[in-house]
């Protein structure tokens, strides 16, 4: 199973998008993987059910941090080049889904009653999030290896 069918795997078994893309990458650069998952935790349905940014693209995003950020306040140039790398990764994943927020990727306001029984009446998490995992592990995928 490559790494991008795992982070799908894992989310189908319940874990949040962030969640299953920080476990699945965040090893390879000495994220613990229960730190990780705790770290991810709160990121499900757009930053805990407000339908902002996916927690698949703030899974990808911590873990470009840990292979590309800074750890020290004077590495300027790793500041730079962490901004530049995840503007890049937001492009990439906007110009395959059109956004990067959750409200817009399924279709319904998750920080609304309505919005969130939509959601689960009509299967929404399963039918269409499983895409934006293996969107944004795809992207990740590309990134890590250049």
């Amino acid at each position: 199973m490559s790494e991008v069918e795992k982070a799908v795997y894992l989310y189908k078994k319940g874990y949040r998008p962030a969640q299953a893309i920080i476990s699945t990458y965040g090893i390879r650069y000495g994220m613990n993987r229960d730190a990780g998952l705790k770290l991810a935790a709160p990121f499900g349905d757009g930053v805990r059910s407000t339908g902002n940014v996916c927690g698949a693209v703030i899974g990808a995003i911590m873990v470009l941090g840990l292979k590309f950020g800074n750890s020290k306040p004077s590495e300027y140039n790793k500041k730079e080049n962490i901004d530049e790398i995840v503007n890049d990764f937001i492009e990439k994943f906007e110009s395959m889904n059109d956004s990067i927020k959750c409200n817009e990727l399924i279709g319904c306001n998750l920080s609304t009653e309505e919005g969130k029984n939509k959601a689960i009446r009509e299967n929404l998490f399963m039918n269409r999030c499983p895409k934006f995992v293996n969107d944004a592990a795809q992207i990740l995928e590309e990134m890590l290896n250049d």
